[in-house]
């Protein structure tokens, strides 16, 4: 099918769903390991009450691009319908997770939450590909990643915002601030607003030939083997990829399963304090229990103001590539390596920093790191494997980015800090050296259309 060329706003339109999809990302990244030890989670617990997240990643994903593959209607189109859905849903396990009364609610939440949000996700993902021609698709996908940056760094400063216009971080022992609560509403109402908008200011294009997607969507039974074929068929240039998503991703999943702990503790110097060592029976010790508890939150309030520091530093390196691959060819391979590195670069210096601001520079370099894992695989994969079957491979290519999280969750992040000590921090240089080593696995992609693009040697 020969795709015309869109315009930058017709690709941010189509995109600005992505907006919502990284408010709830964003503030589930950033706030709910807070949630968890504000109910009284221990730090070693934290990654194992994440395992949410990546299993309904692992669930989810490939289902619903299968789905989406095989659905068309003429009014709301193959992609669109899923963006909906999961909005809906989304929104609601927005404004009901820090509401948990206890940590297990919270944990059946993050369930929720985290499969309506990958439900909206992955056909964005596919829809760049179906909307695009060869020529523009880092330009797309990076632009995506412009909006992602945007919507994580404003995400991230909801609950120090709100703070600030004189919402209390004040709370009894196992409550939520009303901070918070208050941000993760904002969040679920921007997470539909966003989604609405690009529903209705985008069209999709109905499959090519349309007796045979008729014909495909009637046989039955197929799921399971046509996942399993396409697993077992993948492109070697997207098992390369998967090597690289592997460390990319472990080390994401380690900031925002420890970052709050780590930091809190190691940089603001103000851990969750522990009821069991205070005699709350006396009036001294009780005030200096919620003096510390209210030290923990506004800390914790600026930890994700200083995330959010990766969304932003994130958009700027997308808005760099947006203009620049509109017109030039990036060397896709390269420019991931550098960014992995930074990246790295910057969660190891979270040990070293003398203070709190200098938390800046290290997220800015963790930001050049996502803003490349947002645009630079994708490009690479979509270049390299069927358009016909978009949705289904970007849904097995997930698992690449749910595997490592499900290891990390499962006793890899303990286990791997702890053999360089005991505190917490010792997780963020784990997760520095993993995205090192994801850096310079790009050495081993070979594929020349997967690792440079030229749009003037293309003829649409």
């Amino acid at each position: 099918m020969n795709k015309r060329k869109l315009s930058f706003w017709e690709i941010w339109n189509m995109s600005f769903g992505f907006l919502g999809i990284q408010f709830g990302f964003a503030l589930q990244g950033g706030f709910m390991s807070r949630i968890f030890q504000t109910l009284g989670a221990e730090k070693d617990a934290i990654p194992l009450l994440w395992i949410a997240a990546p299993l309904t990643g692992l669930l989810v994903q490939p289902i619903i691009g299968y789905l989406s593959d095989r659905t068309w209607s003429p009014r709301w189109g193959r992609r669109r319908p899923y963006f909906l859905i999961g909005a809906v849903l989304s929104s609601i396990a927005l404004f009901l997770v820090p509401h948990s009364p206890v940590l297990w609610v919270a944990a059946g939440f993050l369930w929720i939450l985290d499969a309506s949000i990958n439900i909206s996700m992955e056909p964005f993902r596919a829809l760049v590909a179906d909307k695009l021609p060869e020529s523009q698709r880092s330009y797309g996908f990076v632009t995506q990643t412009l909006i992602i940056g945007i919507g994580t760094w404003v995400a991230s400063n909801l609950p120090w915002a709100v703070s600030q216009m004189g919402v209390s971080d004040e709370a009894p022992t196992g409550v939520v601030p009303m901070s918070v609560k208050v941000a993760f509403a904002i969040g679920g109402l921007v997470f539909l607003a966003s989604i609405l908008y690009t529903v209705f200011k985008t069209t999709e294009y109905p499959p090519e030939d349309m007796e045979e997607f008729e014909r495909e969507k009637k046989k039955k039974n197929q799921f399971i083997p046509d996942i399993l074929n396409n697993i077992g068929n993948m492109p070697l240039t997207m098992k390369k990829l998967g090597l690289i998503q592997f460390f990319s991703w472990f080390a994401f999943f380690t900031m925002w399963s420890l970052a709050n702990p780590a930091l809190t503790e190691h940089v603001f110097k103000t851990p969750v304090p522990i009821e069991s060592a205070y005699n709350m029976n006396v009036p001294e010790s009780a005030a200096a229990f919620k003096e510390a508890s209210t030290a923990f939150q506004k800390s914790s309030n600026d930890v994700g103001r200083y995330m959010g520091i990766y969304g932003l530093s994130s958009m700027a390196f997308a808005l760099i590539l947006t203009f620049y691959t509109s017109r030039k060819r990036i060397n896709r391979k390269l420019v991931h390596l550098g960014s992995l590195v930074l990246g790295g670069v910057g969660f190891i210096s979270m040990y070293f920093i003398p203070s709190p601001e200098w938390l800046i520079f290290s997220f800015t370099l963790v930001g050049f790191a996502w803003g490349s894992i947002l645009s630079m695989p994708y490009a690479m994969l979509s270049s390299s494997v069927d358009p016909k079957k978009m949705g289904v491979i970007m849904g097995i290519f997930n698992m690449f980015i749910v595997i490592p999280q499900i290891i990390a969750a499962i006793g890899g992040i303990n286990f791997a800090y702890k053999l360089i000590g005991d505190q917490t921090i010792n997780a963020m240089i784990v997760a520095g050296i993993s995205l090192i080593i994801a850096g310079f696995c790009n050495l081993f992609i070979t594929n020349r259309d997967a690792i440079t693009y030229n749009p003037k040697e293309v003829v649409e």
